[in-house]
């Protein structure tokens, strides 16, 4: 059976985890910090927050936003729902906006869907496509509002001269550490900012809203074991040995990268001659690190057939993603199908082949020939 996706873990990320567990962390430690460190690293920022997953990410985000109730959040329908229940956590609305052919946000249909309770834009790099930051940057400054990249797709990205999660066009930049994403943590996710006032409140929004800061405490004449809960945080730490299987994978995050990048090419290269399937392209200056490998099909009436055709040959794919606003619980916020044509015409189109470092070339071999196959045979 071939996955769509799924970790990539060898000897040396398990014994950095064990040597963890032997330590006097299991919670948060110096593993967290030093995963944290690594990132800023990696991407080019500041500040690095690292929680116990993306949807953690995004919701600490809107928090430190101070993004409140019946203001709005902008984002695409086309992503995982937690893009756009971080708004519903903070008692906020989402306001979706269509999509582009390469499934996108399209940044010139933003500005149309602002009102005055426009609070903050949430961009969506879906697939490792990346979005057009500096439209939506403009957009963001003339409105005076708060972006923040979902790039949970996207690490290892880059666009134009800079990498994805350097906040040179946002305000906080959130990544996932779910096992099918670039590196790994088991779950968890980072928060990247270049602001300090976004940074500390993000580290105590993390843990309950608490602070043993001496300069921030009201009552400065406890001990050193006072704390003081001065927000209301959540319980959203990562673990110290999920950190060091983090810190363990960044350093090959660049071989993941460039083997995802070879599977994407040879895909490109089977398809570039049938007439039944188009695969997304970048329309702009970037760097795609392929967490997804997406083809959209000409005829949306077939891809059921092959999505069965494919499972029956032991071959696993899936679909990124049904409309946010189709899901039962939305429509009974009052979000009706046909909000965005763009999207939906997408959705029904589209199938995530099998991409990940570890996929062998014989295993690719047989996706592409039975997909080939399916159109060949007619169907």
């Amino acid at each position: 059976m071939i996955p769509y996706g799924k970790q990539t873990i060898d000897g040396e990320d398990i014994c950095e985890v064990i040597e963890s567990l032997k330590g006097d962390f299991l919670t948060t430690g110096p593993k967290v910090d030093e995963f944290e460190k690594n990132i800023c690293e990696f991407v080019g920022c500041k500040y690095a927050v690292a929680v116990s997953n993306g949807t953690a990410a995004l919701h600490i985000a809107c928090l430190a936003a101070e993004l409140k109730k019946d203001e709005e959040l902008i984002t695409t329908p086309m992503t995982f729902a937690a893009s756009s229940n971080c708004a519903l956590y903070c008692n906020a609305k989402p306001v979706f906006v269509d999509i582009k052919e390469n499934g996108l946000i399209d940044e010139n249909k933003i500005e149309e869907k602002i009102t005055s309770k426009t609070k903050i834009i949430i961009p969506v790099h879906y697939s490792g496509l990346v979005c057009e930051m500096d439209k939506i940057k403009k957009i963001g400054d003339k409105h005076n509002l708060i972006i923040i990249e979902d790039a949970c797709h996207a690490l290892g990205g880059k666009y134009k001269d800079t990498k994805i999660g350097d906040c040179k066009y946002s305000d906080m930049t959130i990544f996932s550490f779910h096992p099918v994403k670039h590196i790994t943590t088991g779950e968890g996710g980072m928060i990247t900012t270049n602001s300090k006032e976004l940074y500390e409140k993000l580290k105590e929004l993390r843990s309950h809203g608490i602070t043993k800061d001496k300069d921030k405490l009201q009552n400065k004449n406890e001990g050193h074991w006072y704390y003081e809960m001065q927000d209301l945080g959540y319980n959203y730490r990562i673990t110290d040995f999920q950190c060091a299987l983090g810190i363990s994978q960044l350093k090959k995050i660049n071989e993941f990268i460039q083997k995802r990048r070879e599977i994407a090419k040879k895909y490109d290269l089977a398809f570039q001659s049938n007439k039944e399937i188009k695969t997304l392209i970048n329309d702009n200056e970037s760097f795609n690190p392929y967490h997804l490998y997406v083809i959209k099909l000409k005829d949306s009436e077939k891809r059921l057939s092959l999505f069965n055709y494919l499972e029956e040959n032991e071959i696993m794919c899936q679909v990124h993603y049904i409309p946010v606003y189709w899901h039962p619980f939305y429509e009974k916020l009052g979000y009706k199908k046909g909000l965005c044509p763009n999207a939906e015409d997408f959705y029904e189109r589209i199938i995530s082949l099998p991409i990940y470092p570890n996929l062998k070339e014989e295993e690719q071999n047989k996706i592409i020939e039975n997909i080939n196959n399916f159109f060949e045979n007619g169907n």
